[in-house]
């Protein structure tokens, strides 16, 4: 971009913020603070692209004397942590909705075709799966219990061993994004179609329903992470590959940030994962109303977070600017 069209692009916001440092206007700490934001955005840029220009020297200006006003006015939470999930987090989330619908996209195509595969293809289902567990899961439907795998071990060790092993595949979805987001997709792809190949073999020994409403009372949220981790990852890749306005290494680093704040905000839900999974899935006996009940409510709490929360936030702040422009 040239300069003179970087200016005229960005220079309104440059003078409203230069007003309120003036104290020529007011803004509130936090749009002031997004506004200092912005400008070191453009203050990078401009030191990439027009270094020792006049542009450069005004938005260092402006940066080195926003600087202590910025930090002396704007409101700490008084509680980091629960900052971090209940505003931080779902605030820039909304910017990174795109990355997650293309993940669940990805993930559903791959969970269809592995019940394609699986439908057309005798020993598919064998060779994604694996021998061992076919033959136990086949024993355990003669004896009349085809659930029974989630009643082997003891329910700690049970929710330990799962809660650590969707955790370090959360992990590589996320840093396999350093790929290209290559890496990230064959994640999605492996298990999606181990998902697909999953549910279609029951589905053909007649137990559709009584696996699907014991698996997903854990699956509805262990799934929908291993697809918000997904995201994680595509946010990186997106980062290396379209920088935008800022350098690349900027670009990256950035993908690098958001995307492991996207990876922190499933831990605790990875954790409910494994309670649920080591504690409540064994009880295969429990009525169908509370195995739907507790499936439904899984699904509204990943929706609720994930997609309703953040755009609230994001249109409770768009009230909040423009009643300050007024």
């Amino acid at each position: 971009m040239r300069e003179a069209a970087f200016v005229k692009q960005n220079k309104d916001k440059w003078a409203v913020f230069e007003n309120a440092l003036s104290n020529r206007t007011e803004l509130p700490p936090d749009k002031l603070s997004d506004l200092y934001i912005e400008i070191t955005d453009h203050l990078s840029y401009a030191k990439t692209f027009y270094a020792g220009s006049n542009t450069e020297f005004y938005l260092n200006g402006l940066a080195t004397q926003a600087h202590q006003k910025i930090y002396r006015t704007k409101k700490e939470s008084k509680n980091r942590i629960v900052g971090f999930w209940k505003t931080e987090f779902p605030t820039m989330y909304f910017n990174h909705q795109r990355e997650l619908l293309i993940a669940f996209l990805v993930f559903v195509f791959f969970t269809m075709v592995g019940v394609f595969s699986a439908a057309n293809e005798g020993d598919f289902v064998r060779s994604i799966l694996g021998d061992s567990y076919i033959n136990m899961t086949l024993q355990n439907i003669e004896n009349d219990d085809p659930m029974a795998v989630y009643k082997k071990m003891g329910e700690f060790n049970m929710f330990l061993g799962i809660t650590i092993n969707n955790i370090r595949v959360a992990l590589m979805a996320f840093a396999y994004g350093v790929l290209l987001g290559i890496g990230t997709l064959f994640v999605l792809l492996q298990n999606g179609i181990m998902l697909g190949s999953f549910q279609y073999f029951f589905y053909e020994k007649g137990l559709f329903w009584e696996s699907a409403r014991t698996i997903w009372i854990h699956g509805t949220i262990e799934i929908s992470v291993i697809i918000i981790a997904g995201s994680a990852g595509l946010v990186l890749a997106n980062g290396m590959l379209f920088p935008g306005t800022y350098t690349r290494l900027e670009s990256f680093k950035r993908g690098v940030k958001n995307g492991l704040k996207i990876l922190v905000s499933t831990l605790p839900f990875f954790v409910i994962a494994g309670l649920l999974e080591g504690f409540v899935t064994r009880h295969t006996e429990m009525p169908d109303t509370l195995a739907i009940f507790i499936i439904l409510a899984s699904f509204v709490l990943i929706c609720f977070y994930y997609v309703i929360y953040p755009r609230l936030l994001n249109n409770q702040k768009g009230r909040q600017s423009a009643k300050s422009e007024l």
